[in-house]
């Protein structure tokens, strides 16, 4: 898969422009560490998300995660496929399980994101971590 266009939040969240929205949706990654996942609450159409912040959550049979926006900007679209059958996340989260589309008040939010190369390095150094010690923060904090 080419990922050139897309663009990936600390808090294991991808972001595409697609037109004058921004396409939302969670990263393999962590939906690899989450497992099979049984529900997603996501944000009202209308609605306003803000970048690194709470916008929605999913349930796995591990845990409950917040996930936070990685752009700010106003919810045009929800992918209500993923609200029905929310294993979608678990058989393709890049394409037919993306979450939302949001109008962005600034496109250039997708600049400040990781490109797909510093985002393997970010999961290398994750996954490195853990190794070296068990840790209890949320997947999706992006705290140190």
């Amino acid at each position: 898969m080419d990922f050139t266009e897309y663009r990936f939040s600390e808090s294991h969240m991808w972001a595409k422009k697609d037109g004058n929205e921004v396409v939302i949706g969670l990263t393999e990654y962590a939906v690899d560490e989450l497992g099979d996942i049984i529900f997603a609450e996501l944000p009202d159409v209308g609605s306003r998300v803000d970048a690194d912040e709470p916008m929605g959550s999913i349930e796995s049979a591990k845990a409950v995660e917040d996930i936070a926006a990685p752009v700010t900007g106003e919810v045009v679209r929800v992918n209500e496929e993923v609200i029905n059958a929310p294993e979608l996340l678990n058989e393709d989260p890049y394409e037919a399980a993306w979450l939302m589309a949001v109008a962005p008040n600034d496109v250039k939010d997708l600049d400040s994101l990781l490109s797909y190369d510093q985002y393997l390095s970010l999961i290398e150094e994750v996954d490195d971590d853990e190794e070296e010690e068990e840790d209890d923060e949320d997947l999706f904090s992006n705290d140190e």
